[in-house]
Formats: C-alpha cells, sequence, structure tokens
C-alpha cells in the first residue's frame, strides 16, 4: 500500500481531530510464547491504518498545524547488534525516508519528548484500555505536567475516546483497501480449491490444512485467523481449531480459513463431501444454507441496515427446518421465540477489514447502521445437528454446513470478493470428482 494512502488517512483522522489536539498510538506489544520464544508478532490494527509501520517498540503522535510537522513517530534507534539477532530496523531516519513521518525520535526519548507535545494540547485523543502499561506510562505524564501546572506548564483539558473517530474511518474501505481484500480473497480462493481437490477418505485434517498454509505461504501470506478444518461432527463446533482427526468417508468438510494481504483480511467457509458426493440428507441442508445465503446477500446493498441480511438468512433457514421437519410451528412463532437457535444458533455476517471481526459500531443510537458504498461484511449462515440431537432422526446427525462469502457494498448494489470460489453443489460435486 503506497505512502500515500497513509499520508490521506492521518490527513483525514487531523481534520476530525481538529486544532489545539494530539492524538497517540502505541504500537502492539511483543508477546512471549514461551521462555525466550515470541508469538509472530502482528501490528495493532489501528497503527498499521495510519502508519503503515510494523515494527514494535513505537508510539505515532499527530498534531495537527505543529510548524515542524505533524506526523512524529517514535520507533526502535538502528543497532547492528541486535539487527543481527532479531531482524532490521527502519530507525528515526528509515522512518522519514520509507514510512513519511515528518519528524522521528528513538523510543528511548519518548519521556523526554512526549510530555512537552501533550502539553501544548488542550485535548488528547487516546484508545484507553487496548495497552494498559501505555495507559500508565501516558497517565503518569499528563500526572507529572499537573504536578507543575503551580509552575506555568499547561495540561490537557479532555480526553477523547480515538476508538469513535478512527474505527468510524476504517469502516469505510478505500479502492486500495478494497484491492488488497479482493487479493486476500483470491488467494484464500484458491487454496480452498485446492483443499476440496486434495481432500479423500482416510486424510485428516491437518493434511487439509497443510494445503490451505502452503497455498497461503507460496503467496506471499499468511492466516488472518487460525483456520477451522472440521470433518463429521467436527465441523458443528463453530471454532473448531484442533484439525487433528480423520476425515470419514461420507462425512462433510467444513473449512473455514482466509488469509492477509497488507494486513487485509479475507474470510470465507465452504463445506463439502469428504467423498466428494454428497448424501440426500447432507444436500437437503447444504441447499438450504445456500439458499439462505443468497437470500441473505440480496441484501446487501446500499439503503439496507446491516441486519437485515440475517433476518433474510432468519426467514430462509427457519421455513426450510420447518419443511425438513426438524422444527414444528408456524414460522413466525418459531422466529419470535428463537427456535431456529438450536440448529443456527450465530449471526449471520460482520465487517471485514483489517481486523476478521473489523471495527465499526453495528448501531447508530438505537436504530441498526444503515449500509453505504465501501463497508466490507461477511454472509455466514449455517446449520449444525450434532450427533445426539433429541427428537432429530438420526439422517441429520453430525452434519454441519456454512457457507462464508467477503460482499462489499457498492453504489449499485454488492460485489462478492469470493465470488471464484464454488459453492453450488454440482459445481463442488464435478470439481471433486474430477480431481
Amino acid at each position: 500500500m503506497s505512502p500515500k494512502e497513509f499520508a490521506r488517512r492521518r490527513k483525514q483522522l487531523m481534520r476530525m481531530m481538529g486544532e489545539d489536539a494530539i492524538a497517540i498510538l502505541p504500537a502492539a506489544p511483543v508477546k512471549i510464547r514461551n521462555r525466550d520464544a515470541d508469538y509472530a508478532y502482528r501490528q495493532d490494527s489501528d497503527f498499521l491504518y495510519i502508519t503503515g509501520f510494523s515494527e514494535p517498540d513505537s508510539v505515532a503522535v499527530l498534531i495537527p498545524g505543529r510548524p515542524h510537522g505533524e506526523y512524529i513517530l517514535f520507533c526502535r534507534d538502528r543497532d547492528p547488534v541486535r539487527e543481527t539477532w532479531d531482524g532490521r530496523r527502519a530507525g528515526p531516519e528509515g522512518a522519514v525516508r520509507d514510512f513519511g513521518a515528518d519528524d522521528a525520535f528513538p523510543v528511548g526519548d519518548i519521556d523526554d519528548i512526549l510530555p512537552g507535545l501533550i502539553e501544548r494540547s488542550d485535548r488528547v485523543f487516546y484508545t484507553m484500555g487496548v495497552h494498559p502499561e501505555f495507559d500508565q506510562r501516558l497517565m503518569g505524564w499528563v500526572n507529572g505536567l499537573r504536578a507543575q501546572v503551580g509552575k506555568g506548564r499547561h495540561t490537557p483539558h479532555e480526553f477523547v475516546v480515538l476508538d469513535h473517530v478512527l474505527h468510524d474511518m476504517r469502516l469505510y474501505k478505500s479502492r486500495a483497501e478494497v484491492s488488497a481484500m479482493k487479493r486476500a480473497a483470491k488467494i484464500a480462493g484458491k487454496a480452498h480449491v485446492r483443499a476440496m481437490k486434495f481432500c479423500r477418505p482416510g486424510r485428516r485434517e491437518y493434511e487439509v490444512e497443510a494445503e490451505f498454509l502452503h497455498e497461503f505461504r507460496r503467496n506471499g501470506t499468511e492466516p488472518s485467523y487460525l483456520p477451522i478444518v472440521g470433518g463429521g461432527e467436527n465441523g458443528c463446533i463453530l471454532h473448531y481449531t484442533e484439525n487433528r482427526d480423520l476425515l470419514q468417508d461420507g462425512d462433510l468438510l467444513l473449512i473455514d480459513a482466509g488469509c492477509e494481504v497488507d494486513g487485509y483480511a479475507s474470510d470465507i467457509t465452504r463445506t463439502f463431501p469428504v467423498n466428494g458426493k454428497f448424501s440426500h440428507a447432507q444436500r437437503q441442508i447444504y441447499d438450504l444454507v445456500l439458499q439462505a445465503q443468497i437470500a441473505a446477500i440480496n441484501q446487501i446493498k446500499p439503503g439496507k441496515h446491516c441486519k437485515e441480511a440475517h433476518h433474510a438468512a432468519v426467514r430462509t433457514i427457519t421455513r426450510g427446518l420447518v419443511k425438513l421437519g426438524l422444527l414444528k410451528g408456524k414460522v413466525p412463532s418459531l422466529i419470535k421465540s428463537e427456535a431456529y437457535k438450536r440448529f443456527f444458533m450465530h449471526g449471520t455476517g460482520h465487517w471485514l477489514g483489517l481486523d476478521v471481526h473489523d471495527v465499526g459500531d453495528y448501531k447508530v443510537g438505537d436504530e441498526w447502521r444503515v449500509l453505504e458504498p465501501g463497508m466490507v461484511m461477511t454472509v455466514e449462515p449455517g446449520i449444525y445437528i450434532p450427533a445426539g440431537s433429541k427428537g432429530v432422526a438420526k439422517k441429520w446427525w453430525g452434519i454441519g454446513v456454512r457457507i462464508e462469502d467477503d460482499v462489499l457494498v457498492t453504489k449499485s448494489g454488492h460485489e462478492i470478493l469470493s465470488k471464484d470460489v464454488p459453492k453450488k453443489p454440482d459445481e463442488i460435486e464435478q470439481l471433486m470428482q474430477a480431481a
């Protein structure tokens, strides 16, 4: 993503902040996995959105109207010894040269510099509670200023929640962001197709997962979340990630997996038969979920509120479950009592972006947010019938189906970013049987 994209975002945020304000965004801390081994580092999404800077131990500061530069970046200094061990660093010079900072300082000097920058501001924009250790540092700087008010030091009058402003910005994707998300969906889509072709009875869930990881890595990406590869009844566990069991002939395989491009996620789910052929009962449930997804996607357009897709999916699934005999009663009453939640217990979608479950309010006041161009949502209805379900015929046991696509709201309606991944049952069967 180009430096101009990040500069545009910073300018927009500073316009919204107004004068006599300062915004402070710390980078995500490094997290220890065990002893001296760390988890793979992932930058804080808000920090990444504003800076494009992926190093830890960094703090971004925005000061609208500052004569010496509005964007200041504190980061690690160059250190040949540490870089030998841990990898290259940009350093303050690189922060200015390569990442668009107007001014940059070693992060070790932040205690000497940042309080003076805070002092000149009436309002501090900050995300409180996300990074507790940095919260304490910030309050220490502010309290230090307060202790010197009698000596003429100035203190901010107001703390403003940065989330409210920044997260609303992140909800509307630019062309550059949409381009990254299309690429993430395309790569993940290839991985899903590869998994369908690879799948056979007798292989293990982790072998299928390995096909995904290989496709992601060979395209220079990484998983946007822990892949769910659940065969048979494991597909009825919504957040199943063990991915160890043997794939059985006659079972379905549910895969929920996506990747990141420039930090932007794809999130795609497909369900298909391990042996390449849906049974009659599996096909009935699958067709119902697909009908529900199509009905929900048709509600993704400007002027519709973000909950209408879920309502459409609920109506379709409830009617279908009654027709199949899995629910008994009148559809309106069953919807009102939420009887469908026995088999469809989650929402139909969520915002998608730098976070898989991306930021942005779903309600404005007491009203569901109206969809607008640039928003991206997942659409992912499902039906799950665990083995041993009381009052349910055995032919349905162990069937778990979810179908998920990434959908962009456009000016005229919507665009399915993950449209290249087969989801019609006949297409899936033909693909798998030809492999």
